[in-house]
């Protein structure tokens, strides 16, 4: 190759360089995660995974770390139209709600891992890092995993008809899936990767919890979740920690007294300040 040849060769090299550099700068960038939202709020992205945040307003935020709740599931349904209420009461009360979809995860490890990107954003931007979370239903498997793996992080959980036993719902079967193991695998590490079963982790450590739970649930049974949490928690000596509020002739329901409670919200929104100011 001659002089001349050799020109021509560089400059065809940094042409074809720098058509490709413009091409993908001419790329659409990736559209922005979507999620059909209960009140104003931000749809953002965390670990590849769809979050959303309520935030108050800016003059009923407190000074320092700003108290916050960790919702679950947060599925493209959830929080849905049914929770308006309490998440208006929370927002008033300058508690920020915030959330991330794992998916059907059912509280498994690597749900847990997503939920700690989600907490490292959230305590990035200005939040406490000690929430209080909120499980509605197969949530409640989310809240206690998150509890169980990091009680020093967990101002407190509330619950709303929520499963701590998943061999109560979704079952072994459908568990094992999420749990990326096969029910053989899964039915024995039940004493490790079932919430109830270690539940006294978040006991031992005074995470206390608020409860309602309908008698008459026939999907998610009060006795085996909710009722075999406090009884737990009243044999490692901590059964004051667990309020259970008992809804007669409720089952697993829309009832505007789940949504409408009142010791609940307050509850969850005193811990979250709480935590926030200490």
């Amino acid at each position: 190759m001659n002089t001349r040849q050799l020109i021509l060769f560089l400059l065809a090299l940094s042409f074809a360089g720098s058509v490709s550099v413009a091409s993908r700068a001419d790329e659409p960038a990736a559209p922005p995660p979507e999620k059909t939202l209960i009140l104003p709020g931000e749809v953002f992205e965390v670990a590849g995974r769809t979050a959303f945040l309520f935030t108050p307003d800016e003059s009923s935020s407190a000074r320092g770390p700003k108290p916050w709740i960790l919702y679950s599931p947060t599925l493209p349904a959830y929080p849905d139209k049914a929770e308006t209420w309490m998440h208006e009461q929370f927002v008033a009360a300058g508690v920020a709600v915030a959330g991330v979809d794992t998916g059907e995860s059912y509280g498994s490890p690597e749900a847990v891992k997503v939920a700690e990107a989600l907490h490292a954003e959230m305590v990035r931007r200005g939040y406490s890092t000690k929430p209080a979370l909120l499980g509605r239903s197969r949530g409640g498997l989310w809240a206690s995993a998150w509890a169980i793996a990091h009680p020093e992080l967990t101002a407190g959980v509330g619950g709303i008809y929520p499963v701590y036993d998943w061999r109560t719902y979704p079952g072994v079967a459908k568990t094992a899936v999420a749990y990326g193991l096969s029910p053989e695998q899964l039915e024995p590490q039940a004493a490790e990767l079932c919430p109830i079963e270690r539940i006294d982790v978040a006991a031992r450590a005074d995470v206390p919890f608020c409860i309602i739970h309908g008698d008459e649930d026939t999907v998610v049974p009060l006795e085996p979740n909710s009722a075999e949490l406090k009884k737990r928690y009243e044999a490692a000596g901590r059964g004051n920690l667990v309020t259970l509020i008992v809804a007669p002739g409720q089952g697993h329901s829309f009832w505007e007294g789940f949504f409408h409670c009142e010791p609940l919200v307050d509850f969850l929104i005193a811990r979250a300040k709480a935590a926030a100011a200490r």
